[in-house]
């Protein structure tokens, strides 16, 4: 099977037709049983109590606003360089996904950081970065919306998602370069899951891998980082 010749977009639309049912059926599945271990066969936090179970939204959205990144920058590439008009399609229609996972991360984040940090928003160096990543997606969207020429438009657009993509490894180790109020990482690339943070990132997973299937002012006062941030189940993004 000659793979490249799905660079076609009518070749790419006709296969993606037939797969679509299943990619649903699976994400719709992944889903459920992620948020089912998450908001239910998980135990309470000993320290945060049940407003934790915010993280098995908030983690896998953060990771998707990040992956979906990525794969643009890929798909930017391929644009640059070979021209091909799929690679400029996909990058298209991910952007708005992309975008709205950025959204619910953080959306979710401030609702889990008033009762566990004291405060809805800070600009702490995780929050900010994920914030510049929501306006890359946004700044995608309007740069090529605005130019009528659909060539340059993808060639503009492929500029700014390769220069922002530097933007990605930002966000993973901002946790790791700046005192932040956010808690560290919940998956190392090296040492694997970081201790005490295996049941929580595994539910957090199931959630991710349904999305993946889906889509072929300063602290309170007195506000600081709640000890149960990096308590048995307490993960980040």
């Amino acid at each position: 099977m000659n793979l490249f010749a799905y660079a076609a977009p009518q070749r790419f639309y006709a296969l993606a037709g037939r797969l679509i049912p299943w990619f649903a059926v699976s994400a719709a599945l992944l889903c459920l049983v992620g948020l089912w271990l998450g908001f239910w066969e998980a135990p309470t936090d000993f320290q945060q109590g049940e407003v934790y179970r915010i993280i098995f939204i908030h983690v896998p959205a953060a990771w998707m606003a990040m992956f979906i990144y990525l794969v643009m920058a890929i798909y930017a590439i391929l644009n640059l360089g070979f021209r091909t008009r799929m690679s400029a399609m996909m990058i298209a229609a991910l952007a708005p996904t992309g975008a709205l996972w950025a959204a619910i991360a953080l959306w979710t984040g401030s609702l889990w950081g008033k009762p566990t940090w004291g405060t809805y928003w800070a600009w702490d160096a995780r929050m900010t970065s994920t914030l510049i990543l929501l306006f890359l997606y946004f700044g995608y969207l309007a740069l090529t919306n605005a130019i009528e020429d659909r060539n340059r438009a993808d060639r503009a657009g492929s500029i700014l998602v390769l220069v922002g993509s530097i933007n990605v490894p930002i966000i993973y180790f901002s946790v790791n370069l700046w005192n932040t109020l956010h808690q560290g990482s919940s998956v190392n690339p090296v040492s694997g899951l970081e201790d005490g943070h295996g049941d929580a990132a595994g539910h957090a997973g199931d959630v991710a891998g349904g999305l993946v299937l889906q889509r072929g002012g300063g602290p309170a006062p007195g506000a600081q980082h709640h000890p149960g941030a990096r308590g048995a189940h307490a993960v980040g993004a």
